[in-house]
């Protein structure tokens, strides 16, 4: 059955048909969005374990996590694959779902199944995306399926409709999970989520930075292939001199109304200046920096540094750090802005007001599935004192955000 902490499912016999979640930056497992508030991603039990035992002090700067749900694989009479999620599915099939039932259901409310797999009708998956997105911007990327997207966003005309917020890595990610879980269809399986806070959901424009922390990628449990290649990924990246790297990010440009999105291929190429330079570019916004973003993101981190530091035995292999700022401006902020001379933003010796409000801004580390820590019970080793390598990388984050504030 569902485990629930805090989730408020409604009436327990309605299925609900997972959508992707479209502001999905990095990782390579797909994010579904359940509802407005709550993602979903496959049950790792490691992970799973570590949200069950959070350490208070670390709560704050994770996402809230609220339970299990069980999913099903489910086909339409078209061939089209879909997860529907009930909290009333048996632990141990999906024969109690009526499948027939729930896709009828879904579609009468005025919903289409959102988690096509490509194989019959190609189109689907991306046309689905783009019609349950409530965002009005177009992202942009440097991603190989870049033309593709933008093709098919255009009518038989040639006429381009309203243009919708979706993250191509999303696309990407999700194409894979169904083209994976397609090899094997078993509509009688039942499958495993981890329900978590939508972390995202407060805001308007989100921009979103993924980066990996640490100078150490690799768990306790990798064999010696995966181990090898994840210390070359180190060595050859910025994980390696400074102790994070960008695994990708979209920031919006608030003078076109689009997202500017980068991968994790993208940020495996940057060297440190390469780096800083990136983060500069997650803090502008096409007009100018958004020099109210840097206070209250350094006072977090520091305050995560802090907690981190006090945190003895804790790895966090391969979990990453996501950081969050809203696109939109607050509009005194935005009215200041808009009196500034042109190129002002560049030249720290202005004098005119930068305007004093901060936007809120949220610091939150994910991904723990490689986490080990004393009284794990999936600890391969027990490490004495904190994790050195998380702490490198946060120093050295804290430091280039400093500068950047500072005009350096």
């Amino acid at each position: 059955m569902v485990v629930q902490n805090k989730l408020d499912t409604g009436d327990p016999r309605k299925a609900v048909l997972l959508e992707p979640f479209v502001h999905q930056v990095g990782g390579h497992m797909s994010m579904m969005k359940y509802d407005e508030h709550t993602v979903c991603k496959p049950l790792i039990s490691q992970e799973q374990w570590f949200y069950e035992s959070l350490p208070t002090a670390i709560k704050q700067f994770t996402p809230q996590y609220k339970g299990i749900i069980s999913v099903c694989l489910r086909k339409d009479s078209l061939g089209n694959l879909g997860l529907i999620a009930s909290p009333s599915l048996p632990t141990n099939n999906c024969s109690s779902l009526d499948k027939e039932h729930s896709f009828h259901t879904l579609q009468k409310e005025g919903k289409k199944p959102t988690s096509f797999l490509g194989t019959y009708k190609p189109n689907l998956l991306l046309w689905c995306i783009l019609s349950s997105c409530p965002g009005k911007a177009l992202l942009r990327t440097e991603l190989q399926y870049h033309t593709t997207v933008s093709s098919l966003m255009e009518d038989t005309n040639g006429n381009q409709p309203e243009k919708k917020s979706y993250n191509p890595w999303a696309l990407h990610c999700h194409q894979l999970h169904l083209t994976r879980m397609s090899s094997k269809v078993d509509e009688n399986k039942l499958h495993q989520f981890l329900l978590l806070e939508n972390v995202v959901s407060k805001y308007q424009y989100p921009c979103i930075l993924d980066l990996k922390m640490g100078t150490r990628q690799h768990g306790d449990d990798a064999s010696e292939e995966k181990k090898a290649r994840h210390i070359k990924k180190c060595e050859q990246s910025t994980s390696g001199s400074l102790g994070v790297r960008i695994c990708g990010m979209q920031v919006y440009q608030a003078d076109t109304g689009q997202f500017l999105c980068k991968d994790k291929y993208y940020g495996r190429k940057l060297s440190p200046d390469g780096f800083r330079q990136a983060l500069y570019q997650f803090l502008h916004n096409g007009n100018h920096l958004r020099t109210n973003v840097l206070e209250p993101l350094v006072s977090q981190l520091k305050a995560l540094l802090s907690v981190i530091k006090s945190q003895s035995s804790y790895r966090f292999y391969s979990s990453s750090l996501l950081i969050i700022y809203d696109g939109q401006e607050p509009k005194e902020n935005k009215e200041t802005l808009d009196n500034h001379p042109q190129g002002c933003f560049q030249n720290i010796n202005c004098t005119m007001p930068h305007g004093t409000g901060h936007p809120k801004v949220d610091v939150r580390m994910i991904d723990f599935a490689h986490t080990t820590y004393k009284d794990s019970k999936y600890n391969h080793t027990v490490y004495d004192g904190p994790d050195h390598g998380y702490i490198f990388g946060l120093e050295n984050l804290v430091k280039i955000l400093e500068n950047t504030r500072e005009g350096e």
